[in-house]
């Protein structure tokens, strides 16, 4: 019981990204730069060269690190600091002292902080069964002005990953920069779409208020109201363009995350149930526990409801050459990206006959 107690703390390494940018909104200078070398470049260089780690916890262990509520504190902890995070932008960002660079700089700190801790995190505690989980999970997306998500991950992308209708499921051959207009654009209206079919079923018009899609947008256009009335028009955009950063992160780590993969259709015109080979896998450490564990993300899409710290890696996973921030600049370059990752995917469809290549 002592080891399981002490388990947890590795996770810590996920708060260093939001003090770094805390610290460098701050102090100012060189400071702000910090965050975003540590993300793209120094943990993708260590992850080159550190080994994964395919290690699982056995039963006892995972009963154990199940039941320690120190890992659930960590993840609540990330909301205040979001907002404070957030907050502490909104003041500083709009000082006359700060030089063009300093505040494109900010924007893009802000912005990874948008995307690994307000639509990250959330994303775990999205899959939580407790009122008061999902709740902390909408107001992390609401950092990010991208509440929808809520509805259309939960209810849309783990039912249709790897098939033509999931938004989220990158194509073969599509470059993410294609990818990130067709998800985020599409994701949208799917989200609507899921939210119009909920109330058909239930006899309720899809403009009551009983409508999430509805309840979303006003409460992200009250949210923006407040900041121009505080802080000022200029001040709302650096927020929005921070906010978009964060959901183009966010969407960035779907396209390498099922790039290529389809699942086979039935003759009924359904699909295979999906399995661990339905999604690219990494277990490269420091991006696992920045990100708190979705990396080990074909393990999530077949259990969603599994806890981060319980999940496990599976040989039939594809796996990624290195971890999710190398491979998010990998895929910045289509041309290299698809020539690393093609004979990957030709190798493991071979492996796997469950994979087909989506199309």
């Amino acid at each position: 019981m002592k080891k399981s107690n002490w388990r947890w703390m590795k996770y810590v390494v996920a708060l260093v990204i939001p003090i770094q940018t805390i610290w460098g909104i701050e102090v100012g200078g060189w400071q702000l730069f910090s965050p975003l070398i540590l993300a793209f470049l120094i943990i993708p260089l260590l992850e080159l060269l550190l080994p994964a780690d395919h290690s699982n916890l056995d039963a006892l262990q995972s009963e154990l690190e199940g039941k320690n509520p120190l890992y659930d504190g960590l993840i609540y902890l990330m909301v205040p600091l979001q907002y404070f995070t957030l907050s502490l932008f909104l003041w500083k960002i709009g000082e006359p002292n700060h030089s063009s660079l300093e505040k494109i700089v900010m924007i893009s700190a802000m912005g990874l902080n948008c995307g690994i801790i307000g639509i990250n995190v959330a994303h775990e505690l999205g899959h939580r069964s407790t009122k008061f989980e999902i709740l902390l999970a909408k107001f992390l997306l609401l950092s990010s002005l991208y509440l929808h998500f809520y509805i259309e991950h939960n209810r849309g992308h783990h039912k249709r990953v790897g098939t033509h209708d999931d938004p989220a499921s990158a194509r073969y051959g599509e470059s993410l920069y294609a990818f990130l207009i067709r998800s985020i654009v599409l994701s949208y209206f799917s989200a609507w779409q899921l939210e119009v079919n909920r109330l058909n079923k239930q006899n309720q018009s899809p403009f009551s208020m009983n409508n999430q899609m509805i309840h979303f947008g006003v409460i992200q256009l009250v949210l923006l109201i407040a900041i121009f009335y505080f802080f000022g028009w200029m001040v709302m955009g650096y927020f929005m363009i921070a906010s978009f950063l964060g959901i183009a992160l966010l969407e960035s780590v779907n396209y390498i995350e099922h790039y290529g993969i389809g699942r086979r259709p039935r003759e009924d015109g359904s699909f295979e149930k999906v399995m661990h080979c339905h999604s690219w896998n990494s277990n490269h450490v420091l991006g696992r526990l920045a990100l708190f564990e979705l990396s080990r993300h074909s393990d999530h899409h077949y259990k969603a409801s599994k806890k981060y710290q319980l999940l496990n890696h599976h040989e039939e996973s594809p796996q990624m050459p290195t971890g999710y921030p190398g491979m998010i600049i990998l895929a910045l370059i289509p041309p290299l990206w698809f020539k690393v990752m093609h004979p990957l995917l030709e190798k493991e469809m071979q492996r796997m006959p469950e994979m087909v290549k989506a199309e």
